[in-house]
């Protein structure tokens, strides 16, 4: 049932915004801000109930910790770069916001690189001599 709530704080400030666009455009983009800041507070608590489980499978599986940590923060770039675009295009300032997501597809691609690193080493492996 938190999708409701989450759905109400996000229906009642659309509500607020654009009544108060119209008089006061920056208080409108701050109530936007928080608004996406607070729903986003509200889900540390089950991203981190998420990331407990799946650390607790990879443990049952013999799965390298480095591999899993590495993936979900990736998983994590790739959030917070989407949350931080949308905010900055909401501002009305799309070329920042696809410098935001460029910058976090980057980031991306250098954390994979250990991952990338060891599927080729696998595959080479895997390969006759």
């Amino acid at each position: 049932m938190e999708i409701i709530q989450v759905v109400g704080l996000g229906l009642v400030t659309t509500v607020l915004v654009l009544i108060i666009k119209e008089q006061k455009p920056m208080f409108a983009f701050l109530l936007t801000a928080f608004t996406g800041i607070t729903i986003f507070l509200f889900l540390i608590g089950k991203i981190s109930a998420v990331i407990g489980v799946l650390e607790e499978l990879a443990n049952k599986a013999n799965i390298n910790l480095i591999f899993l940590k590495t993936i979900l923060k990736i998983i994590g770039i790739a959030y917070i770069a989407e949350f931080g675009a949308q905010i900055v295009r909401d501002a009305g300032q799309e070329a920042i916001a696809s410098k935001i997501e460029l910058s976090g597809k980057v980031l991306i691609m250098v954390m994979a690189i250990p991952i990338v690193s060891a599927i080729i080493e696998t595959v080479v492996k895997l390969l006759p001599a």
